[in-house]
């Protein structure tokens, strides 16, 4: 069956639905009609076209879902290894006061508990940045001022003002320090 046949005979089947009556095939006109229809091989080489273009589209999109897939698993690695970052971060006040203690007072038992404490966070990777004498990096410091030290101390911290502390590789904290000019 033609898809001309087929239209109509669709027409005739929704015209009988709605008014309950069959409906008289319309009548094709006199005159001659030019064929339209394509010939095999360009219908193949349409359909070939189709279906590489299908194969195409079916390929990208597999690999856009792979690519959201590794994505979302890479976040989630990321928020699991950083789960703790925000506890930690808050912790990093209660060092800072232990210091300030054994700076003020020498006794055994504060200096017990920093020292456990300071294992607490090695085990959970958290560790205090390098500052005493290394370059300055932008990335790991954040200064506070700078200070005329010479040349060879140019560009190097010369005074921490606050530790800073990393999770893992991640800075938590940037180190407050003064820089050489």
């Amino acid at each position: 069956m033609s898809k001309k046949e087929k239209k109509i005979n669709d027409e005739m089947s929704a015209q009988e639905v709605l008014n309950d009556e069959p409906m008289a095939p319309k009548e094709e006109s006199q005159e001659p009609r030019a064929e339209s229809q394509e010939s095999p091989e360009s219908e193949i080489d349409a359909l070939k076209a189709r279906i590489a273009e299908l194969e195409d589209k079916n390929l990208r999109m597999m690999a856009e879902f792979d690519n959201y897939r590794r994505r979302t698993n890479k976040e989630k690695l990321d928020l699991m290894a950083t789960a703790g970052e925000r506890i930690f971060t808050e912790m990093l006040p209660l060092v800072d006061d232990f210091e300030r203690a054994l700076a003020a007072i020498d006794d055994e038992g504060v200096r017990l508990i920093y020292n456990k404490f300071i294992a607490f966070l090695d085990k959970n990777d958290v560790h205090a940045i390098e500052t005493e004498g290394v370059d300055f990096n932008t990335d790991e410091h954040e200064a506070v001022t700078t200070f005329a030290a010479g040349e060879e101390k140019k560009g190097k911290v010369i005074d921490c003002t606050q530790k800073g502390y990393k999770l893992g590789e991640k800075v938590i904290r940037f180190a407050k320090v003064v820089v050489g000019d």
